[in-house]
């Protein structure tokens, strides 16, 4: 049980180290103060600033998941906090918080709803609900003599009002998204990867991994990548993508409550695209099934 819940814990980690891609109007001005870089509340490519939730913890919803599922009733919940930073500009995000709920054996509910602290800044964040994930992950595949799992979670994305802004014309507010997620288990050490598309054109993949360093700490590391289609032909992908490294640990108070924390910054990656770092931290909580 500590092993399986510090590393999902550790994973939620990695999601929280994850703000949003600049897309749209953003990319066709710069700010007073001459600078080109978008908080991730005004951006319509957002990844989720937490996690959905798995089996005995929390994992990014979209840019990297594994492909465990939480057992039938099964209730995993967190709660977080953000701070974005690049270009001279910022964003706060608390709380973050996460839900999930196992179904059956196959089939897990999750939900991602982030608060934004607004900014005076004009071009600063836009205070209030950010971009809402709700998902369903459903195992496909699970095969417990080689620790290999996939899965596959249908998504819906509520974008926040200040990301709508800069939709093009007849994009609409709510989007889909279809991650798939593959994982293998190897006792201390797993690996997962991801890889999925939103219908409003953006593509994202990552890898990562995460060590049970002891009975009450595990690390992780990673690297994911977004892209978008471009609006303008002729636009290399180069000027429309984010690349990012990020990493952090997850240390269990007791079996179903784990704290953790996690930084993660952009590599190659333009200003009006989300260049920047991101220092995350929170809490989770499991509550296993009581069913036999």
């Amino acid at each position: 049980m500590i092993r399986q819940s510090l590393a999902a814990s550790v994973v939620l980690t990695l999601a929280v180290s994850t703000p949003a891609l600049a897309q749209g109007k953003s990319q066709l001005h710069k700010k007073n103060n001459g600078s080109a870089a978008t908080p991730p509340s005004r951006t319509a490519l957002a990844a989720p600033s937490a996690g959905a939730v798995s089996s005995g913890g929390a994992t990014p919803l979209a840019w990297l998941d594994d492909a465990s599922v939480l057992e039938p009733g099964g209730v995993s919940f967190a709660i977080s906090a953000l701070r974005w930073g690049g270009s001279g500009i910022s964003e706060v995000n608390v709380p973050v918080v996460d839900l999930a709920l196992g179904l059956t054996r196959r089939v897990q509910l999750s939900a991602s709803v982030p608060h934004v602290v607004g900014s005076a800044d004009p071009y600063g964040a836009a205070g209030g609900l950010g971009t809402l994930y709700f998902s369903s992950k459903i195992g496909v595949l699970d095969r417990k003599a080689s620790s290999v799992k996939v899965a596959v979670s249908p998504t819906l994305e509520v974008l926040s009002p200040a990301a709508v802004d800069t939709l093009a014309a007849g994009d609409h507010r709510m989007q889909l998204g279809l991650p798939v997620s593959a994982e293998i288990d190897r006792g201390p050490v797993r690996l997962y990867g991801g890889l999925g598309y939103f219908t409003r054109g953006a593509w994202f993949t990552g890898a990562g991994g995460s060590y049970v360093v002891s009975q009450k700490v595990s690390t992780f590391g990673s690297f994911s990548r977004a892209w978008r289609r471009s609006d303008v032909p002729g636009v290399p992908i180069g000027d429309r993508d984010r690349k990012e490294i990020s990493g952090g640990a997850s240390y269990a108070l007791t079996k179903a409550v784990h704290v953790f924390g996690s930084t993660g910054r952009t590599i190659a990656t333009l200003e009006e695209n989300g260049a920047g770092t991101t220092i995350a931290g929170g809490v989770s909580f499991f509550v296993m099934s009581t069913r036999r």
